[in-house]
């Protein structure tokens, strides 16, 4: 977790920022490419997945061109086809290869954030799923809240499927992963061994 501290609002989002996206990456630690791509809920979600598609989020905009949305929220079909092939690990893609671009965006959006003025005039643009249909002026802290939103949901979904696949936890992936020590509550995650008969 983001350890209680007296920051400022902008050092409070990229820590909450940076916070999310630890337990996501760590949601992959010990998987195998074929358990990356596992979708063990009724969701077509995989860990893999998750992870891809939040590089896409992370990725700085002119990796995102031809998916802007434009006023009025019509979306073409080629904008909607590479924006849904962000959420699925393809054959020529690897677990390890997506958590290395993960790595590179991490590092780089925490930093960003951290630039940033919360109070400064943004706008956003429109977001058709949510019937939103035109860009609207918000102040930079609505898209950093809204970012951290986003980040929460799919490190939740993560969390699930990953207790699907092997019912390993965030809090024991987390400190496997970062190479903290056990807590009261939690060891590091280690593969189990499988049941002998």
């Amino acid at each position: 977790m983001y350890a209680p501290a007296v920051h400022d609002e902008i050092t409070g989002y990229a820590e909450y920022v940076d916070q999310q996206l630890e337990a996501l990456r760590a949601s992959a630690h010990g998987l195998t490419e074929e358990q990356a791509r596992l979708n063990p809920t009724r969701s077509a979600l995989s860990i893999g997945g998750i992870i891809k598609h939040v590089n896409h989020v992370m990725a700085p905009p002119a990796d995102k061109e031809g998916m802007e949305i434009p006023e009025g929220g019509e979306i073409s079909a080629d904008a909607f086809a590479a924006f849904m092939d962000t959420f699925a690990l393809r054959a020529d893609e690897t677990l390890a290869g997506t958590i290395e671009v993960f790595d590179r965006r991490r590092v780089a959006i925490v930093e960003w954030v951290a630039s940033l003025d919360a109070d400064a005039d943004s706008s956003v643009p429109p977001a058709p799923w949510f019937g939103q249909m035109t860009s609207s002026d918000v102040k930079l802290r609505y898209s950093l809240v809204h970012v951290i939103e986003e980040l929460a949901r799919h490190a939740g979904h993560a969390d699930i499927i990953r207790e699907q696949i092997d019912g390993a936890q965030t809090g024991e992936l987390v400190l496997a992963d970062t190479g903290r020590p056990a807590t009261p509550f939690a060891q590091p995650w280690s593969a189990k061994e499988p049941a002998t008969s």
